[in-house]
């Protein structure tokens, strides 16, 4: 067979063949969603991402005869393994047919790069931080794909696999039906919340005006609440930013709950929104000039509720906030005719998370694996 042949990407022409490969790979996949294509160009552009101002990246296609066949992203998150005592490079956008030599041709040249920056282990995939697409599916292959979700064939996970890698977490999504009443206790605990919590507010915003002025307080939360969680880095105010605008668009102001204190500040939030995947499906990833029409159809016409982000400041945990903001998020669900959640990923060993969503009746319905290898 002819030599594979890796170069790296450096060009506005590779990037757009490194960016648009996924289509040619899944183009039979029934399941997969492509890439909002023009967030894909903003993420690898290091004048519109502040995430490559504390991370060292690389990537790099293989081709055969001049065809590509595959590609894969390397990136050091120094910010990260400073705060964590670690030498972890990871790899990310992972994308071959099922071709053996071809993975291990990239997986060779991510390795080479990682050890010349002095990393003693490769993750992934795993690419700026935990908000980026994680893990590769490992359970549920046919199950609807969430937006910001990885979407791969079982041979991509043999294809790691036969390289040496093994499993370093796991992450799972639950499917929670919205009830057409709230369950009694559910409504008692709400109760007692807020009767033990007099001075906390439940705030819903009306205007995108109103959305944006809760932006930095509520990254500014997650900063404080997510320190501990596997692949989380602390956002900038830059960061802030790029993140909330990737999604504002979509956003609706029904599913976003937000509480605050006595002194006006944000001390827990829980954001969802109607699922857009079909919609991105139909627009073939473009936004522009009519994609946005499709997407916005596609969530009037879902019956799914997608959860996004949370947290809960850990002052005040164990006081029933998740309660008030649930109660509140079901009703919401249902007055827009959703009829059921996606718990969006949650680390197999955070128990506390996962005990309330089986509380609520979830199931764990998809599985995604970050996997590691010693270099």
């Amino acid at each position: 067979m002819t030599a594979i042949f890796i170069s790296e990407v450096k060009s506005r022409s590779s990037l757009r063949k490194f960016i648009h490969l996924p289509a040619k790979i899944h183009k039979d996949h029934s399941n997969w969603v492509p890439p909002v294509y023009m967030d894909e160009w903003t993420f690898h552009n290091p004048k519109k991402n502040p995430a490559f101002g504390h991370c060292d990246t690389i990537r790099f296609l293989a081709s055969r005869n001049g065809t590509i066949i595959g590609r894969i992203m390397g990136v050091i998150n120094h910010k990260y393994n400073d705060l964590h005592h670690e030498k972890d490079a990871r790899f990310s956008f992972l994308e071959c047919f099922d071709d053996p030599e071809v993975s291990e041709a990239l997986f060779k040249k991510i390795e080479e790069w990682a050890v010349s920056k002095g990393m003693e282990n490769l993750v992934g995939p795993l690419a700026f931080s935990d908000k980026d697409p994680q893990g590769l599916l490992v359970e549920g292959y046919d199950e609807p794909v969430v937006i910001s979700t990885n979407c791969n064939f079982p041979y991509q996970v043999d294809l790691v696999e036969k390289y040496g890698f093994t499993k370093k977490t796991d992450l799972v999504a639950y499917k929670i039906m919205v009830p057409e009443e709230m369950p009694e206790f559910y409504l008692k605990i709400r109760e007692r919340a807020i009767r033990n919590n007099p001075g906390i507010k439940l705030v819903e915003p009306k205007s995108n005006k109103e959305i944006r002025s809760l932006i930095s307080p509520v990254f500014r939360l997650v900063n404080i609440t997510f320190k501990e969680i596997y692949g989380f880095s602390e956002m900038s105010e830059k960061e802030m930013k790029e993140f909330s605008q990737r999604y504002l668009a979509i956003l609706h102001k029904d599913l976003i709950k937000v509480l605050k204190n006595e002194k006006d500040e944000v001390i827990a939030f829980v954001l969802g929104i109607p699922e857009i995947s079909e919609g991105v499906k139909k627009s073939k990833g473009y936004v522009l000039p009519f994609g946005i029409f499709q997407i916005l159809r596609a969530q009037k016409a879902t019956k799914q509720l997608t959860l996004l982000l949370g947290a809960v400041h850990p002052d005040y945990r164990n006081a029933g906030l998740d309660t008030i903001m649930g109660v509140s998020m079901f009703e919401s669900a249902r007055k827009n005719n959703l009829e059921w959640m996606d718990s969006h990923l949650e680390l197999e060993n955070n128990t506390k998370v996962r005990a309330e969503m089986e509380k609520m009746g979830g199931v764990v319905y998809k599985k995604f694996r970050i996997f590691e290898k010693k270099i």
